[in-house]
C-alpha cells in the first residue's frame, strides 16, 4: 500500500451528517387513482411507430406516437406518447430518462422528469418502472419544445431506464451504444450546421501560467507561498448535475493550479463540516470515494474522447489511488475490479492539512487542504509531457463524499464523473504567451454540449466498486496538532 507524504494539523470542531439512499417502491393510493388512465391491459393496435426495444428482458418499449408527425421546426411543441410493457418486476430505484439529441449525436435537451408518470416525488418518479406490474402497459406522455437556437436538420428522441450510475441494458430493438432506445428521428427543416452552445453549457476554461525559474513549492498543505497567492483558481465547485451553485451539498471546494518542467501542482481547499476517513490501512482496496476525498481526472490529449485518460484520488488522511483507462470506464471488471490499469502509479507527492478531526462526528470540522505535485513523466500516454506552451489538456476536479460530490465542470447527466467530454479545458502558458484565439471565448474550440438537465439524475464517480485499488506511498510526515480550545458545542442542524 502507498501513502502520500502528508502533514496533519488538527483543530477541534462538529456536525452530524445523515444521508438517505433508496426508498419505497410504493405509489400512493391517491397517485394510483390519478394515474390509472395511463395503465392499460394491452397496447393500442394503431401505434404509428412500432419499436420493440427490449430492456434486459424486463421491460419492452412497444411503440410510440409523435405529434406533429412531420417536420418540427424551431419553437414547435412536440408531444411523444410511448407505450411501455412491464415483463418482469424490477428492483427498487429504477427511473425513466429521455434525451433529445441533435444531428451530431450531442444532447440538446434532458426531459427525464417531464410527464405524468415521471413527476418526481421524494426519491423517485411517481410511477417509475420499479412500481410497474408485470403484464401491464404504461402510457408515458412527454412534451418538449424544439429549441429556437437549433442549427441541425434533425433531432433524435431517445429514452431509457436508469438507477444511480447504471442504465438497464438494451438487448433488442433500435438503440445506441449508450443503452438509449431510439424512439424517433424528427426533421427540423433547419440547415445541417452545428449549434452554438449556450454559455452555461460550455465547459469551463482555465489558463495556468508556468512558475518562474527558480521558484520552488514546499508541499506542506499550507498554500502560503506567493506563487499560490497569484495562482489561477477554478472558483467554487458546482452541482455536477446542472452546473449551478451546490448549496445543498455538505461539502464545497475549489482548486488552484501551477506547473513547471517537472510537475503539475494542485492546491485543493475543501470545506467539510464532518471529515471522514475511517479506513483500515491494511485493508486491500478500500473504497475512498465512499467517504471524503478529492479527485482529479486528466485527459492529456485535450479532445475529450475518453481515450487514454487518468484518475487520481487523495483523501484527507493522505491515502492515494490511481489508475489509467483506455476508454470510458474501460477496462473494468464488475463488481470488484480490476478497474482500468491499476498498475499505473501517479508517483505524486502531497502535503495535507486537516482543519478539524478525522472520524469524529460529534464535533464540527472546517475542512482540509490537499497540496499535490504530480510528475509529468507519470503521464506516459500524453503526446507531450511536460506540455508545450499553449497546449490544452482536459481535466476535471471534484470534492467527494459518499460517492457523490461537487465539480469544477458539471457532468450534466451525461454519464458519471469519468465523462471526458465534460472535463474543463486547461491551457498551459507562461506570462508572455498570447493565444491565437482568446482562450475560453466562443469559437475558441468546438464544444457542442448539452444544456443542464433538471435534477435529479445519475451522478457519482462510478458504479460501486468501479475504482482503482489504493496504494500507499512511503514517507508520510506528521506534525503534532496545535492545541486549540474547542468552540462551544452546537446542536446538529
Amino acid at each position: 500500500m502507498r501513502r502520500s507524504g502528508s502533514i496533519f494539523a488538527s483543530i477541534a470542531l462538529s456536525l452530524t451528517l445523515a444521508a438517505c439512499v433508496g426508498g419505497s417502491t410504493d405509489t400512493s393510493a391517491e397517485d394510483k387513482e390519478r394515474l390509472k388512465v395511463y395503465v392499460l391491459d394491452k397496447a393500442p393496435e394503431d401505434m404509428p411507430v412500432k419499436l420493440g426495444v427490449n430492456f434486459d428482458g424486463k421491460v419492452t418499449l412497444l411503440g410510440a406516437k409523435i405529434t406533429p408527425a412531420g417536420v418540427a421546426k424551431a419553437g414547435t411543441q412536440v408531444k411523444v406518447t410511448m407505450y411501455w410493457r412491464a415483463d418482469k418486476k424490477l428492483e427498487a430505484g429504477w427511473n425513466l430518462f429521455t434525451h433529445v439529441l441533435d444531428g451530431s449525436g450531442e444532447r440538446i435537451l434532458n426531459i427525464d422528469n417531464v410527464g405524468p408518470l415521471r413527476e418526481w416525488k421524494g426519491d423517485k418518479q411517481v410511477l417509475s418502472p420499479s412500481q410497474w406490474e408485470p403484464g401491464k402497459v404504461y402510457v408515458d406522455e412527454q412534451d418538449f419544445t424544439v429549441p429556437n437556437n437549433l442549427r441541425t436538420d434533425k433531432i433524435q428522441f431517445t429514452t431509457g431506464i436508469w438507477r444511480e450510475n447504471d442504465r438497464l441494458k438494451i438487448i433488442g430493438g433500435p438503440a445506441d451504444r449508450e443503452n438509449r432506445g431510439i424512439v424517433a428521428t424528427i426533421s427540423t427543416g433547419a440547415p445541417a450546421t452545428p449549434a452554438t452552445p449556450e454559455p452555461s453549457t460550455r465547459v469551463p476554461a482555465l489558463r495556468v501560467n508556468k512558475l518562474d525559474k527558480g521558484v520552488k513549492l514546499t508541499l506542506d498543505g499550507k498554500l502560503d507561498e506567493p506563487a499560490w497567492a497569484s495562482a489561477p483558481s477554478t472558483g467554487p465547485f458546482v452541482d455536477v448535475r446542472n452546473g449551478k451553485p451546490a448549496a445543498g451539498f455538505p461539502v464545497s471546494g475549489s482548486v488552484k493550479l501551477l506547473w513547471d518542467e517537472q510537475n503539475l501542482y494542485l492546491g485543493f481547499d475543501v470545506k467539510d463540516p464532518d471529515i471522514v476517513s475511517g479506513f483500515d490501512k491494511k485493508q486491500k482496496d478500500p473504497h475512498l470515494w465512499t467517504k471524503d476525498t478529492v479527485e482529479i481526472m486528466v485527459d492529456p490529449d485535450g479532445d475529450g474522447d475518453n481515450k487514454d485518460y487518468y484518475e487520481i484520488q487523495v483523501n484527507p488522511e493522505g491515502l492515494v489511488f490511481d489508475s489509467q483507462f483506455d476508454d470510458y470506464n474501460s477496462p473494468k471488471k464488475d463488481p470488484d475490479g480490476p478497474f482500468g490499469h491499476q498498475e499505473w502509479e501517479a508517483k505524486l507527492k502531497s502535503g495535507i492539512v486537516v482543519n478539524g478531526t478525522l472520524d469524529k462526528p460529534g464535533d464540527k470540522d472546517e475542512g482540509y487542504v490537499v497540496e499535490l505535485a504530480i510528475p509529468w513523466k507519470s503521464f506516459g500516454k500524453a503526446k507531450a509531457a511536460p506540455p508545450k506552451i499553449g497546449d490544452i489538456w482536459r481535466m476535471n476536479f471534484y470534492a467527494m463524499q459518499e460517492n457523490n460530490g461537487v465539480a469544477w465542470s458539471a457532468i450534466l447527466g451525461q454519464g458519471n464523473f469519468h465523462r471526458a467530454s465534460r472535463f474543463g479545458r486547461v491551457m498551459f502558458a507562461d506570462k508572455d504567451f498570447v493565444p491565437p484565439v482568446p482562450f475560453g471565448a466562443p469559437g475558441a474550440a468546438p464544444m457542442l454540449l448539452a444544456p443542464p438537465p433538471p435534477p435529479p439524475g445519475p451522478s457519482g464517480s462510478a458504479p460501486p466498486g468501479a475504482m482503482p485499488r489504493l496504494r500507499v506511498a512511503p514517507g508520510i510526515i506528521r506534525t503534532p496538532p496545535p492545541i486549540v480550545p474547542p468552540p462551544p458545542q452546537q446542536p446538529p442542524p
